[in-house]
């Protein structure tokens, strides 16, 4: 995973800030010619070993991207009081996770002036972490660090200098037994080691009936989800049999290979993601917290089973691969207005296929709309109106909730842009609120939002 993508995967969690008073350094709004926040930092002079650290770090691009950002950014006198031989340690190349961990909790997701601190107690940061925010005296912390100058402004965001470190907390391990060896040499392929064990019996016939042996014994490598027996037994009566019929074998691989993810998948690399795509294409939901990880529906029960050619996760339910974004839709029963209106204006096919993105209007946030309204976008005569709306609903890529986060703006299908904001935590549509991400189905996502888009 590049470090454009790993920044992406946690701003997730970033909130706005509130008031702080301070004294701006450099007031007023942002200049046309401003520098983005590398070079205005470069120009500055006295940053250059944070910018040396976000140069190993690999975020140089990343922060000279679009953002906007807001960096607490110490100065080389902030980073000299760091113990003896921390940043050389720091900088070496092996040490390059924990170097991105540290630099990305000095960021928050958005621009966030001195006069938005104050009210806010913490703020998420892109590392994941939250950092503590005291006001005392009229002197504003950050951590242990005290923010000495506000305000410089660049192009793709802010920057509040501090003269101090700030180190991240140790991350919560999620709760995955590991069980596993630690090294991959004279074990057996991961078919051998799941019949090994005994609890896979199922699955390895189905494996068998699917023709997917020889695949699972190859080079790989591969990251399994295991459904063990009790997990198939859970299905309804007679489904594991009429699965491994001949004439459903392609039904048969694509439930199996919507277990399988390609490359070894470290159960801490799991927990990370918000979804983990599949063999199958499709993409399986991630929900982790100190309870355990929860892959859809399915609770990881132990974790990390190496084997030669991969790593197995075991899982208590068979995960089933979901319809495309339509039958999702129609699946969850509370987009029925969203539904007509797309058969209404001819867009079911439509939506049924590529990669796209939807912000889907509950029936309630079409209820919203003044009375009327739906029945009369429902005529045959008012088609390219609706048509109109419906396509401002969608975006021509598959965009996970993390990787919205990061726009301001976003081009949908009907030409015109959505405005990307927040709202405490939650992320905004326009005026619509996001009340649900992340719902995959076989051709992208859906993103539930509380009201209708008007273009």
């Amino acid at each position: 995973m590049n470090r454009r993508t790993f920044l992406r995967s946690l701003l997730t969690g970033a909130v706005a800030l509130g008031s702080l008073t301070i004294a701006p350094n450099i007031p007023g709004a942002y200049a046309q010619d401003a520098k983005d926040i590398v070079d205005t930092a470069v120009g500055a002079g006295s940053f250059k070993t944070l910018v040396a650290a976000v140069q190993a770090a690999g975020l140089v691009e990343t922060l000279k991207g679009t953002g906007p950002f807001t960096v607490f950014a110490p100065t080389d006198e902030a980073f000299a009081k760091l113990p003896a031989g921390t940043l050389e340690s720091l900088l070496k190349p092996e040490n390059k996770q924990q170097l991105v961990d540290i630099l990305t909790y000095h960021v928050v997701a958005g621009s966030v002036k001195a006069a938005d601190v104050v009210k806010l107690t913490g703020a998420k940061t892109v590392n994941g972490a939250e950092v503590k925010i005291t006001v005392s005296g009229g002197k504003v912390k950050v951590d242990n660090a005290n923010v000495v100058t506000t305000d410089i402004i660049a192009s793709n965001g802010v920057i509040h200098v501090i003269d101090a470190v700030i180190l991240p907390p140790a991350k919560p391990t999620p709760v995955l037994p590991v069980t596993g060896a630690a090294s991959q040499s004279g074990l057996a392929d991961i078919v051998d080691t799941a019949v090994a064990a005994g609890r896979f019996k199922t699955l390895a016939a189905a494996l068998g009936a699917a023709g997917l042996v020889d695949t699972l014994k190859g080079a790989g490598p591969f990251t399994v989800f295991a459904p063990t027996d009790e997990a198939f037994a859970k299905l309804p009566a007679g489904t594991v049999e009429n699965l491994l019929k001949p004439e459903n074998k392609d039904q048969l691989i694509a439930i199996l290979t919507y277990h399988v993810a390609k490359g070894r998948i470290g159960s801490a690399t799991v927990a990370k993601h918000s979804g983990v795509a599949t063999l199958q294409g499709g993409k399986i939901k991630v929900t982790a917290d100190a309870a355990g990880v929860m892959l859809n529906t399915a609770k990881v029960v132990s974790a990390d089973i190496q084997a030669k050619n991969g790593v197995i996760h075991v899982i208590d339910s068979v995960l089933l691969p979901p319809g495309n974004i339509v039958e999702v839709a129609k699946a969850a029963g509370s987009f029925k207005t969203l539904v007509a209106a797309l058969d209404a204006a001819g867009l079911t096919e439509a939506v049924q296929s590529g990669k796209l993105t939807v912000f889907a209007p509950t029936d309630d946030a079409f209820a919203k709309l003044p009375a009327g309204t739906i029945e009369s976008l429902l005529k045959p005569e008012n088609k390219a109106q609706l048509v109109k709306i419906l396509t401002y609903h969608v975006v021509a890529k598959d965009y996970e909730a993390g990787q919205v986060r990061r726009y301001r703006w976003i081009r949908t299908l009907q030409g015109g842009r959505v405005h990307i904001g927040r709202n405490g935590q939650a992320l905004t549509v326009n005026k619509a609120t996001i009340v649900a991400g992340d719902i995959y189905a076989s051709n992208g996502v859906i993103h539930v939002i509380d009201a209708v888009l008007l273009p």
